[in-house]
């Protein structure tokens, strides 16, 4: 399975709008957590994965706009290493699977994030691969990316196949 664009409905009226944003039926998503970030313009957060107690995500843009990242990092996979990218803003939503690492990158002023996910957060399996990693070749389209230290220190994807994304 790869990440792939959820299309929603949207019933406007003279107040503004309602959105569905998750219907079980259409998708069969056990969600356990939901998180929301707040970011200024030109932040990158990722890339994010659990090593254990791996974690599928559901992701939707509140406010703003961004570029959506996975790269898939299933070693079995005939895609190992490839990388999916989408632009995100209100009203479409991410399905984003559990064998992938998972960042994104903000264009707005105030950018609202809001994260479903199949897993909650263990911080002992948290793992990431270096935003700006040579062999991934991701253009951000962001000059002067704005990262926390820890993103800032991650390996790159070489060093984290040695690892095994353990």
């Amino acid at each position: 399975m790869k990440p792939f664009i959820i299309e929603t409905k949207i019933y406007p009226d003279q107040r503004g709008f309602f959105k569905e944003l998750f219907l079980r039926k259409k998708l069969k998503f056990d969600c356990k957590f939901t998180a929301m970030s707040f970011s200024k313009k030109n932040v990158i957060r990722g890339l994010h994965y659990q090593s254990k107690k791996k974690q599928t995500k559901i992701l939707s843009v509140l406010k703003g706009r961004a570029i959506d990242v996975c790269v898939n990092i299933n070693q079995k996979s005939k895609n190992f290493g490839k990388v999916y990218k989408f632009l995100l803003k209100p009203g479409l939503l991410l399905f984003v699977p559990k064998d992938f690492a998972h960042g994104i990158g903000f264009y707005d002023k105030e950018n609202i994030l809001l994260y479903h996910l199949s897993e909650y957060r263990f911080p002992q399996y948290e793992r990431g691969i270096i935003f700006n990693d040579k062999t991934l070749k991701i253009n951000w389209k962001i000059k002067k990316p704005i990262l926390s230290k820890r993103d800032s220190l991650m390996p790159t994807f070489k060093e984290s196949i040695k690892k095994k994304f353990k």
